[in-house]
């Protein structure tokens, strides 16, 4: 008799609700350099400035749409979650993805802060693995929550004393 499939619950936790205007700004940092493109265009040739122009507000229609709808989107999707068995976390907003970090597996944790992380008060922690797929990232976790979620991984790996190989 086969046994049903395991069904893997969603991680319990969200990110920051600030995480939205991370992503909204750094999907607007990827659209400036378009758009002050399409500007300087449409500033400089008088010929096409009709198609400069077009060609400028639709660029800023659609860095303003993705800057409103992937931070929405991603804020739906991602999710982590810590406990003493394992490191869960899902994250994507066009390609989903989900891992499983046991944490018997677990090498190191750490965190990293980049300018507007720091801005917004916001860390991500990474938790290397003994796994070929990669280090984990929890992303945009207020700064008290990845600081605790560092030191309470710390404290239940210890307790797993493995080889993590």
């Amino acid at each position: 008799m086969s046994q049903p499939p395991t069904i893997l619950a969603d991680p319990a936790w969200r990110p920051s609700p600030r995480a939205r205007l991370l992503w909204a700004l750094q999907v607007l940092a990827g659209w400036v350099i378009p758009v002050v493109a399409l500007a300087i265009w449409a500033a400089v040739d008088s010929a096409r400035r009709g198609s400069a122009l077009l060609s400028l507000a639709i660029a800023v229609v659609l860095a303003v749409l993705t800057a409103v709808v992937v931070p929405i989107w991603r804020y739906s999707v991602h999710r982590w979650e810590v406990t003493e068995e394992a490191v869960y976390t899902r994250v994507g907003w066009l390609t989903q993805e989900s891992r499983v970090a046991p944490i018997s597996r677990v090498q190191t944790v750490d965190t990293q802060r980049g300018p507007l992380e720091r801005m917004l008060g916001l860390a991500t922690v990474t938790v290397t693995t003994a796994s070929s797929a990669g280090a984990v990232h929890i992303s945009a976790l207020d700064l008290p929550v990845a600081e605790q979620t560092v030191q309470r991984l710390t404290e239940i790996a210890a307790q797993h004393r493995g080889d993590a190989t």
